[in-house]
């Protein structure tokens, strides 16, 4: 895996490459376009191994001069063979466009014949937009390698964690209407990407305002070992937040979940060291089918909820 001064020589590189910058994405015909969210499919600087790619979507939906938060999402193991796959994932087989739709204009419904979601579950939803409208998020999803897999996986975290903070959301900044601060700027993950994205966060907890993970793929053994770092964490993220919004964690998990117990652990060793969080607990199974129907859905709703 690279050094810093590697990746900063790979990235001057890909730079001279001239690759396109912008490009206006498409989606397959079979996943409808979102209807309040414009896709863009940027090429950027950074090594090979990090798909030098991402896509943005930006919303369409907001008032003149109104900002909001960023939001990175990390994808899965399934999508790791191709950065193509990895950077249309959450949108194109985890829901991410529909869900966004969905929550723009409740009532939210059940999509599917599975029980993924409770009907208390769904009525709190409803409830909740009732009370306070989703207002949107600005959403960048870069490729995500599997860093545990690959030579000396504790320089390929740093780099990658670099590559995140210093490439992907410095553009995404420059081409959506975000709140260009690190309070304002959080991070999710799903199964891979969720420790993936707790690594980036423990490394730069002064970039992020909240982390997040849906069905985060770890075992037991690492629960207490991360509880720990999120603790001694969390402190950094307050003090670049100031007087803004609190740092704020949240797991996701279903009831179905291979790594469900890995997760309530986890939950408790936080609980146990004084870090406040939120546990959200579903129906249903580790699947995609899981992610378009609910997963997805509720990983969205919560970070629209946070201070701004």
């Amino acid at each position: 895996m690279l050094s810093r001064r590697a990746f900063l020589h790979a990235a001057t590189g890909a730079l001279a490459l001239g690759a396109a910058p912008r490009v206006l994405a498409q989606p397959p015909p079979s996943v409808p376009a979102p209807r309040s969210l414009g896709i863009l499919d940027l090429a950027v600087e950074g090594p090979r191994e990090f798909g030098r790619r991402f896509t943005l979507f930006v919303p369409n939906h907001l008032s003149p001069g109104e900002r909001v938060p960023l939001l990175v999402l990390l994808h899965g193991l399934g999508e790791v063979g191709d950065p193509r796959l990895g950077v249309y994932a959450w949108h194109e087989r985890y829901g991410l466009g529909s869900a966004y739709d969905r929550l723009r204009t409740p009532p939210v419904l059940r999509t599917s014949k599975r029980n993924d979601v409770r009907d208390d579950q769904l009525a709190t939803i409803n409830t909740a937009l009732a009370k306070q409208p989703f207002r949107g998020l600005a959403i960048a999803c870069p490729y995500t390698p599997n860093v545990a897999r690959m030579p000396g996986p504790a320089t390929g975290y740093e780099a990658y964690a670099t590559w995140l903070t210093e490439v992907v959301i410095p553009r995404a900044r420059r081409e959506a209407p975000v709140i260009a601060d690190p309070a304002h700027t959080y991070l999710d993950g799903c199964s891979m990407g969720g420790p993936i994205g707790l690594e980036v966060l423990l490394r730069r907890p002064d970039h992020f305002g909240a982390w997040g993970s849906v069905q985060s793929a770890f075992g037991t053994q690492r629960a207490k070992g991360f509880a720990e770092r999120i603790a001694a964490a969390a402190p950094r993220m307050a003090r670049v937040a100031g007087k803004g919004p609190a740092p704020a964690f949240h797991i996701e998990i279903s009831e179905g979940d291979m790594f469900r117990e890995s997760n309530l652990l986890l939950s408790r060793e936080l609980t146990a060291k004084g870090v406040a969080h939120d546990l959200m607990d579903l129906p249903g199974p580790h699947d995609q089918p899981w992610l378009r129907e609910a997963g997805t859905l509720a990983m969205l709703l919560w970070h629209d909820r946070r201070p701004r």
